[in-house]
């Protein structure tokens, strides 16, 4: 069945219920701001359609309150704006352009609902300076009416979702948990066990860090629910940083397993298969105590295995998969406290996010400029309707460049409002104009709204439906007053289908940055951050660099999803970034504490030359003075007596394995750089080709 059929034929439970809160939640709010005589009563009801896309008690109160911080902060930049330019509507409307890059350049580089607060703040001084005009004596009123409509939604929303089939986001985190958890079990089976397909891999990978994403995002509004919510929000994120290190680690031991040239030792081989046997069974165990059950045997397993006889890169894998299995300990105990926060107390500092400047600035120019078209529309044409489409186009730019494939969604959002106009016009106008009172009103204006949220319950459906919902709004803009002209109605749908059109050629004309500037920014700055891993401190290195990474692999693991499976590289190369990472920190603590002077150089020595070995290998290019820089720390570590013998195995093994791992790294991004021959064909010669 298609799945627009499937929406509102066979809706789940779970669709019913949120769109039966999300009418309740828009109308107990527009039958207050019509008993209040607010000004502009619509303003509820898009605020109370807003925090009901993610009904769980606790994002909707996070929302809201992000909403009502950015709308207070719009209010006072709005009013400070035309303090100082009431009479010159051009000098206001520059400040509020620069106002609104500034909201969108701090959206882009915050996360969830902080971003949508940063829109608010623009889309609230908007509202002021535009609706004002150069009427100063109305700036105050309008700054209170705004804010108090936005609030009423606000509230209304906060109490529905909590009183009426209330939803925990503790349950929302704990349902990603098992997905992020089983799945990164299969995917470091399928290492270990070796022979599965690069797409089976990344496949498996994808699956487990698709959940992860969406927990390390919501986790944060766990604390608005009781107190064992900031226990569950340091579960999540540890969750996340020991998924990650499992996944480069298992990427390293597949390496070692399958592609190095050397003997492994029978028993290493056997204790390898039966790991990866047993992150298959927890995968499919019946609870964490379960799982915890066969990996403390495969990790009892691991450790009673005599490492004194074993061969050098035996001993290196035996090493390995004492690691894997503490991570997969790790990450168990992070999904019981997420569920049970009391019964383990978790420590773990909140990602250190990565911020690409360049992203936020295309964004915010990318407003600014849809923005000033819609600006000069208004001034040049004095168009009544003109701030609806103002409004429109620059909420919807802010707002859609923070999300996957904008672009497209943009599109949906169009779609959507055309289906919007004819219903609009039907139930807001001609079928509303005959009725009288409140409870007629809801009957046949929630007919849409309700349609709209119901539709919006089904993912494939849910762009379209909420333009579908948010568009009926603003095409009827129910209030105490009501225009039901032809002429009106006329109007505001021009400037609606305005407005969203500069959206979706905003996104087309000046699209997202590309997979190659976003790799190139990649290496430069996990370069940068392996660079400085040897002058921070060590206590803090270790967090510093493992929340950088992780928020970093988050994102690329988002951009990677987005593209053909032949150009998934992104985060290939975020992973082997990570790993590089924790080889030097290893390397740190290792070595930091020898005193020889000529340790200490070579020891600095490697660490630079490995993260330019990194940016080689990133690019397509062999990696350069991995083995002069090697012999030069293993030369100086053998002339000293603080380092074992042992310690000294396990030195070049780390060493050699990287190189390992960098060169094939190399051999990787140079075929996927290189131009495939049909590309070749089609594309015209250079000017010195041609000559």
């Amino acid at each position: 069945m298609s799945p627009y059929l499937q929406a509102y034929l066979t809706p789940s439970s779970s669709a019913v219920k949120f769109a039966i809160k999300g009418t309740l939640a828009m109308f107990l709010a527009l039958y207050i701001a019509l008993w209040a005589d607010l000004e502009r009563p619509y303003w509820a009801l898009i605020s109370a359609a807003f925090l009901q896309i993610r009904p769980m008690s606790g994002m909707v109160i996070e929302k809201g309150l992000c909403q009502l911080g950015g709308t207070l902060v719009g209010a006072v930049a709005g009013i400070i704006v035309m303090a100082l330019f009431a009479q010159a509507r051009v000098p206001a409307l520059v400040s509020l352009t620069l106002w609104i890059m500034l909201c969108v350049y701090g959206s882009a580089l915050t996360r969830n609902n902080l971003s949508y607060g940063c829109i608010m703040a623009a889309v609230t001084a908007l509202l002021i300076v535009v609706i004002s005009g150069s009427d100063a004596s109305r700036v105050f009123s309008i700054a209170v009416a705004r804010l108090s409509e936005l609030g009423l939604g606000a509230i209304c929303a906060t109490l529905v979702s909590a009183l009426l089939w209330p939803t925990r986001v503790r349950h929302h985190l704990a349902e990603q948990a098992d997905g992020a958890v089983n799945h990164a079990f299969i995917h470091a089976a399928q290492r270990l066990e070796g022979g599965s397909e690069p797409g089976t891999l990344q496949q498996s990978l994808t699956a487990s860090l698709g959940p992860l994403m969406t927990l390390e995002m919501d986790s944060q509004a766990a604390r608005y629910e009781g107190p064992a919510g900031p226990g569950r929000v340091r579960a999540s994120h540890l969750l996340t940083r020991r998924t990650l290190r499992l996944c480069a680690t298992v990427a390293a031991l597949g390496q070692l397993l399958h592609e190095y040239p050397g003997p492994l030792d029978a028993d290493i081989r056997c204790l390898a298969n039966a790991t990866a046997e047993g992150f298959r069974r927890a995968e499919r165990a019946q609870g964490v105590g379960e799982a915890r059950e066969l990996l403390q045997e495969c990790r009892h397993a691991a450790y009673r295995q005599d490492s004194e006889a074993l061969s050098p890169l035996s001993l290196r894998v035996l090493l390995g998969l004492r690691e894997a299995l503490g991570h997969a300990m790790i990450m168990l105990d992070a999904r019981e406290a997420i569920t049970r926060p009391g019964h383990r107390r978790l420590r773990s500092p909140s990602l250190s996010w990565h911020r690409d400047h360049l992203v936020a600035a295309a964004n915010a120019g990318r407003a600014g400029v849809v923005f000033t078209l819609m600006a000069l529309l208004w001034l040049s044409t004095a168009w009544s309707n003109g701030p609806v489409a103002m409004l429109l186009a620059t909420l919807f730019s802010a707002f859609f460049a923070s999300r996957d494939n904008p672009a497209r969604i943009s599109v949906m959002f169009f779609k959507g409002m055309l289906l919007a106009i004819p219903s609009a016009f039907l139930f807001g106008h001609v079928l509303l104009s005959q009725a009288s009172g409140f409870v007629m009103l809801a009957m046949l204006f929630g007919t849409p709204l309700f349609l709209g949220l119901l539709g919006a319950g089904h993912p494939a459906t849910m762009g379209y439906s909420l333009a579908f919902t948010i568009f009926n709004i603003l095409l009827t803009m129910p209030g105490n007053g009501m225009d039901f002209s032809i002429d009106g109605f006329l109007n505001r749908t021009l400037a609606v289908i305005v407005g969203v059109s500069v959206v979706v050629l905003g996104f087309r004309l000046m699209p997202e940055i590309g997979p190659r500037v976003l790799r190139r920014r990649l290496i430069n700055a996990t370069t940068r951050d392996l660079k400085q891993l040897a002058r921070r401190p060590p206590r803090e290195t270790d967090t510093w660099f493992s929340g950088r990474m992780a928020d970093r692999l988050l994102q690329l693991a988002r951009h990677d999803q987005m593209l053909p499976e032949e150009q998934r590289h992104l985060f290939s190369l975020g992973l082997t970034g990570l790993d590089v990472g924790r080889a030097c920190l290893r390397l740190r603590h290792r070595l930091d504490d020898v005193a020889s002077s000529e340790v200490r150089q070579a020891h600095r020595h490697m660490l630079a030359t490995l993260a330019q070995a990194y940016a080689d290998s990133a690019h397509g290019h062999p990696p350069q003075g991995m083995q002069a820089a090697g012999t030069a720390l293993r030369d100086a570590a053998a002339q000293t007596t603080e380092i074992s013998a042992e310690r000294r195995a396990l030195l070049d093994g780390l060493i050699e394995r990287l190189d390992l791992t960098l060169q094939r790294q190399a051999r990787m991004m140079a075929g996927a750089l290189a131009p495939s021959p049909a590309r070749a064909e089609t594309e015209p010669p250079t000017p010195n080709e041609a000559t």
